[in-house]
C-alpha cells in the first residue's frame, strides 16, 4: 500500500478494518451502496462518519453472506462511487462549456488568428483527452482507489509530493473560481448595462454580488454528487447562452461589413500569443480528474473513459460553435465577454445573461469542491445529516471565508484573460500533462517499451518548458495590465 511504503499518511479507516464492508445477501444482489465508515479511525463518544464505496475486494462468511472490503486512498466525508458515467460525464461538459467559454474568442482566436486557433483547439483536445486518460487510468495504483490527485502523487512520489501537488492544485481551483467570480460579475454588469448605462454599477460591485450568490449556493450542497439535478439545469442555462451568442452572432456577422482579423500589432504580442497557449489547455483541463472520478460507479477505469470520450466528442461541440461563430461575426473586436458584443432583442440578451450567470454559479461549485471536501473532511461534518444544524453552520463559516477571500481577488484584479493564462501555466499544464506523462511512466515503466518511455519523457520534458514559458508570460500580461488599469478596474 502506498501510505504503508513510504510510512507518512497511515490512516485505520482508509487501511480497511474488520468492520468496513458492506454486507449483502447474495453476489447477484450486492449493489455499490453508500456505506459509512468511522473517519480517520477518530474515536469517542461523538464518532464522525464518513461515506465511502467499496472497489470490489469481496470477502465470504459462513452461510453465503458476502463483505465487501473497502478500499480507498483516505477516508472522506463526501460520496465515493455513486454516480452513473453520464452523470460524470456532465460534470466534465459543465466544466467545459461553463461562461468561459464566452471569452475564447477573444483569449484564444484574436492572438493566435484563425489557422492556428483553430487548429490549436483541435490539437489541445486531443492531448488533453490522452493526458486525461492517463490519469484515469492510475485510479486504482496499490490495490486502492485514489480519490484525490494529492493521493495519488502522494502514493507514487511520497510525502513531499503530496504536498506540493495540493499546493499546485489549490492554485489552479483558486484561479479558476476566481474567474468564474469574475464572469459571474460579467454577467451582472451586462445585464444592468441593457436597461441603465448610467454607469452607478461598477464591475467590482457585481463582482461582491456574485460572491454572495455563490456562498448561498454553496451553503445547501454538501457535496459534488449532490450536483444532480443542478447538472441538467447548468447543461440548460449553458445552451441558453451559447445557442443566443451563437445565433446574435451569426446574424450579426451576416449584417456586418468585412471584419480584421488580423492579429493585433501589440508591443507584448509574443506574451499574448503564448498566454494564448496557455488558455488552449485551460479550456478542456479541471485539474481535479481524481476528485471526479472518484464519484464514479464501478468499473470507475473503464466508465472514466467513457465520460472523458463524451466530454471530448459531443461536450465539445457547443464550445467549437460559439467560439469560431464570435470570432468570425466580430474579428479581432470582439470582447472578452461575447454577450457584450452581440446585437439583438434585449429581452434575448437578458435570457441569456441571466443564464450566463446562474450557469457560472454551479460551475464554480465543481472546482470548488475539492476544497470543500479537504474541510469538510478535516474540520467539520458530524454525523450522517449533512443538513443538521451543525453541518450547515460549518459550510456557512467555512465556505463563506473561502469564497469571500476569492471574490476580493477577483474584484482586486478583474484580467479574466490574464487569470486563464496563468491558471494554464502554474497548474493546468503541470496537473494534466507532467504530472501525468510522468506517474504513469513511473507507475507503468515495467509494462513500457523502450519507445513508449521515450515519447512519455518527451512529454515531460515539453509541457515543463511550456508551462515555465506561459507563466512568464501571463505575469507579464498581469503586470501589464496592471499599469494600464487600476486596482478595483470597472471593465
Amino acid at each position: 500500500m502506498g501510505g504503508e511504503r513510504h510510512g507518512w499518511k497511515k490512516n485505520p479507516a482508509a487501511l480497511v478494518t474488520s468492520s468496513s464492508y458492506l454486507v449483502c445477501g447474495s453476489m447477484a444482489g450486492c449493489e455499490a451502496t453508500t456505506a459509512l465508515l468511522p473517519r480517520s479511525g477518530v474515536q469517542g463518544k461523538d464518532e464522525s462518519w464518513g461515506m465511502v464505496i467499496p472497489t470490489e475486494v469481496r470477502e465470504e462468511e459462513p452461510g453465503g453472506v458476502e463483505k465487501l472490503r473497502i478500499l480507498v486512498s483516505e477516508v472522506t466525508v463526501h460520496q465515493i462511487s455513486t454516480d452513473p458515467w453520464y452523470q460524470v460525464g456532465f460534470v466534465l461538459t459543465t466544466g467545459i462549456n461553463s461562461s468561459y467559454v464566452l471569452g475564447y474568442s477573444q483569449s484564444i482566436m484574436v492572438p493566435l488568428g484563425w489557422i492556428f486557433g483553430s487548429t490549436g483547439l483541435f490539437l489541445a483536445a486531443a492531448i488533453s483527452l490522452y493526458a486525461n486518460s492517463l490519469v484515469a487510468r492510475l485510479h486504482e495504483v496499490g490495490g486502492r482507489r485514489q480519490i484525490r490527485y494529492r493521493d495519488l502523487a502522494g502514493h507514487v512520489y511520497g510525502r513531499k509530493m503530496y504536498g506540493l501537488t495540493w499546493a499546485l492544485q489549490y492554485v489552479n481551483l483558486f484561479m479558476v473560481n476566481a474567474g468564474y467570480i469574475i464572469l459571474a460579475g460579467q454577467a451582472l454588469k451586462a445585464l444592468y448595462v441593457l436597461y441603465r448605462d448610467d454607469g452607478v454599477l461598477k464591475l467590482p460591485y457585481c463582482i461582491g454580488i456574485a460572491g454572495i450568490v455563490c456562498a448561498l449556493f454553496a451553503f445547501g450542497i454538501p457535496h459534488l454528487s449532490a450536483l444532480r439535478i443542478w447538472l441538467g439545469f447548468s447543461t440548460l442555462f449553458s445552451l441558453v447562452y451559447i445557442v443566443v451568442a451563437f445565433v446574435l452572432s451569426l446574424r450579426n456577422g451576416l449584417n456586418s461589413p468585412a471584419r480584421d482579423y488580423s492579429i493585433p500589432q501589440l508591443h507584448n504580442r509574443i506574451f499574448s500569443t503564448i498566454g494564448a497557449t496557455a488558455n488552449l489547455v485551460f479550456a478542456y483541463n479541471t485539474g481535479m480528474l481524481p476528485e471526479i472520478q472518484a464519484t464514479i460507479k464501478e468499473p470507475a477505469i473503464k466508465n472514466m473513459e467513457k465520460a472523458l470520450w463524451f466530454q471530448f466528442t459531443i461536450g465539445g461541440l457547443p464550445l467549437y460553435a460559439v467560439t469560431f461563430m464570435g470570432y468570425w461575426a466580430y474579428g479581432s473586436s470582439t470582447s472578452t465577454y461575447l454577450l457584450s458584443s452581440v446585437q439583438g432583442p434585449v429581452w434575448v440578451k437578458t435570457i441569456a445573461n441571466i443564464a450566463s450567470f446562474l450557469q457560472t454559479v454551479i460551475a464554480l461549485h465543481i472546482f470548488a469542491s475539492p476544497m470543500y471536501e479537504c474541510l469538510d473532511t478535516r474540520f467539520g461534518r458530524e454525523g450522517n445529516n449533512p443538513f443538521s444544524l451543525q453541518n450547515v453552520l460549518f459550510r456557512i463559516l467555512v465556505r463563506g471565508g473561502y469564497l469571500t477571500i476569492n471574490t476580493m481577488v477577483s474584484a482586486l484584479l478583474p484580467f479574466l484573460g490574464d487569470f486563464m493564462s496563468l491558471t494554464g501555466a502554474l497548474s493546468t499544464l503541470p496537473l494534466t500533462f507532467v504530472l501525468a506523462n510522468h506517474m504513469y511512466l513511473k507507475v507503468k515503466k515495467k509494462q513500457l517499451s523502450a519507445s513508449k518511455k521515450t515519447w512519455h519523457w518527451l512529454n515531460v520534458v515539453a509541457f515543463s518548458c511550456l508551462a515555465v514559458i506561459a507563466a512568464i508570460a501571463a505575469l507579464r500580461l498581469i503586470v501589464s495590465d496592471s499599469k494600464r488599469y487600476h486596482l478595483f478596474a470597472d471593465l
